[in-house]
């Protein structure tokens, strides 16, 4: 599960007005319930469970085994040891609330059964039967669509490049005025990373809208805030250098080289042989680069859905349906989702919480 295979259980960020602005969708519904449960109480669970948790450089948080199995395990030995029985093989197929209270459950191979409250934490949805079971108890569904996917790109610009990261690159949308810095990755097709990965969750409904190719912008380097002056004095410092040969403003070497060739550089000239249009050319393409993005996530499931459970039909203070009493969500089924590093992961364990207490404190 997440993380490459660790599980990036969670991020180090303890200020639940920081948090929220990590969620395209659902921040200011998740301001109260981070207040109720947060990352430090993750960590502290776990902890008690005997998990320890390490902080990565970016935040992230992951076990100290640095194995999945280590989670999977606690929460499976947790919920052994609470008295949980677990069916397998045996899909819900109906939910029909009682006059009297509670509801039934219909499955299709595990029998049939009576209770008197129903959380729903059945992931993302796609259109189907979860669909029509969510419907039939009175909610609206925001149509799912993928989010934090990359971007499949075929340019010579990043041609036989994959593997080059980028430590710091901003990403846009072209046609809107989402932004989103980062870590950026060449890959086999196109361009990964944190920067691409929070474009898509925060541009998802955009990038869906359009149906078909798109194109996005990427600055090179979003930190400089006048690359002509930057590059003006280190031609100064370096004026008898070939600049095909000497990187400047913390670029990785061969992806100067391929910008270089943008702008019609030749491979033997020096920085003080630089003309001023060269020059300028050379700006605009640090800050103004342009892709057509043709696809997303090749060969690959989309990691998150965007979409789903409409969140003003829920009381967020216990996460129970204001359409059906007794009935309660948590997790990616509602329409909550966020960028990358753990957040998605803590809206799960922040709506469960609230849930499980919630079901528990009325039973």
């Amino acid at each position: 599960i997440s993380g490459g295979g660790r599980c990036n259980v969670t991020h180090a960020c303890f200020d639940p007005a920081e948090l929220i602005t990590h969620y395209p969708r659902g921040s200011r519904e998740l301001l109260g319930p981070f207040h109720s449960w947060q990352p430090a109480d993750t960590v502290q669970w776990f902890q008690d469970k005997g998990v320890s948790l390490k902080t990565e450089c970016d935040g992230r948080m992951f076990p100290v085994s640095d194995q999945s199995s280590s989670i999977v395990d606690c929460l499976l030995n947790t919920s052994i040891k609470s008295g949980v029985r677990i069916q397998t093989r045996c899909e819900v197929t109906q939910i029909t609330p009682l006059k009297t209270g509670g509801f039934t459950i219909l499955t299709n191979g595990g029998g049939d059964y009576k209770c008197r409250h129903v959380l729903w934490t059945a992931g993302g949805m796609k259109p189907g039967k979860q669909f029509k079971i969510i419907q039939s108890l009175g909610h609206h569904i925001i149509d799912p669509i993928p989010s934090l996917f990359t971007f499949e790109i075929k340019h010579p610009l990043i041609n036989g490049l994959q593997g080059l990261s980028v430590p710091l690159a901003e990403s846009s949308l072209i046609g809107t005025d989402i932004r989103c810095r980062g870590p950026m990755l060449i890959t086999h097709w196109g361009l990964s990373g944190p920067a691409i990965l929070r474009l898509s969750a925060w541009a998802a409904r955009e990038i869906h809208a359009m149906s078909g190719p798109f194109e996005i912008e990427i600055n090179w380097i979003p930190d400089i805030n006048n690359p002509q002056t930057a590059l003006l004095a280190f031609k100064e410092a370096h004026g008898k250098k070939l600049i095909t040969n000497s990187p400047a403003l913390g670029l990785p070497k061969r992806l100067w080289q391929r910008l270089t060739g943008t702008v019609d550089v030749k491979p033997r000239t020096t920085w003080s042989g630089l003309r001023q249009d060269s020059l300028d050319r050379f700006c605009s393409i640090l800050t103004q680069t342009r892709f057509k993005v043709s696809g997303k996530s090749r060969n690959k499931e989309e990691f998150v859905t965007c979409g789903g459970v409409e969140l003003k039909e829920i009381r967020f203070k216990t996460m129970e349906s204001r359409k059906t009493p007794g009935l309660y969500f948590a997790g990616e089924s509602l329409d909550i989702d966020a960028e990358t590093g753990g957040f998605n992961f803590q809206a799960a364990w922040t709506t469960g919480y609230l849930a499980g207490s919630a079901i528990a404190t009325s039973s």
